[in-house]
């Protein structure tokens, strides 16, 4: 019998704590409203990232953001591009978003996609690092998330008072125990 190699545990973990992170916080905490029936359709793409370069991750950054222009929707309504090595530092990772959202609109995809940022260390300008607002966009490892813009137009339709979602969700996590907090973010 084969062992798995070390990398495919550590995938392994990466994608546990991800998904742990999806059900929990994102859609357990209702941080965003419109995840859970794509979760429950299995139409979320995880994709994990094997590399640490910038150019490499770069390049399967577009193959992500190409796979989805060519899936249905109904199939892959979103991706969410994990990226475990390479950016565990904010600003690396807010450059290389840069990037991505420079060759989103290069590809031709702006008005198609939308990016969302996630990262452990997810730090909203003019905010403290362990302000609780900055908690609304922390993840266990930097994600890139693209977003069909046409599904979000769709449920934006259907969601009352779309714009106060951002507000509530610093209220909701404002008001979480330090032990819930503990428990959701491992400690962060």
């Amino acid at each position: 019998m084969t062992q798995p190699t070390s990398f495919t545990l550590e995938q392994a973990k990466i994608e546990q704590a991800i998904y742990q992170w999806l059900d929990s916080v994102v859609i357990g905490l209702n941080l965003c409203p419109f995840a859970k029936k794509p979760r429950a359709q299995n139409q979320i793409r995880l994709s994990i990232a094997t590399s640490a370069d910038t150019n490499t991750l770069l390049d399967l950054f577009i193959e992500e953001m190409t796979l989805l222009a060519n899936t249905p929707a109904a199939e892959t309504d979103t991706t969410l591009f994990a990226i475990p090595v390479g950016l565990e530092q904010f600003d690396d990772y807010l450059g290389f978003l840069d990037v991505c959202q420079m060759t989103l609109e290069n590809f031709g995809y702006e008005g198609k996609f939308q990016l969302a940022s996630f990262h452990p260390n997810y730090q909203f300008d003019g905010t403290e690092v362990n302000d609780r607002e900055n908690y609304t966009n922390r993840s266990p490892v930097p994600i890139i998330h693209l977003i069909r813009e046409d599904s979000m137009s769709r449920v934006l339709k259907q969601y009352p008072n779309s714009e106060a979602i951002p507000e509530r969700n610093i209220e909701v996590v404002e008001s979480l125990t330090e032990q819930q907090m503990k428990t959701l973010f491992n400690g962060q």
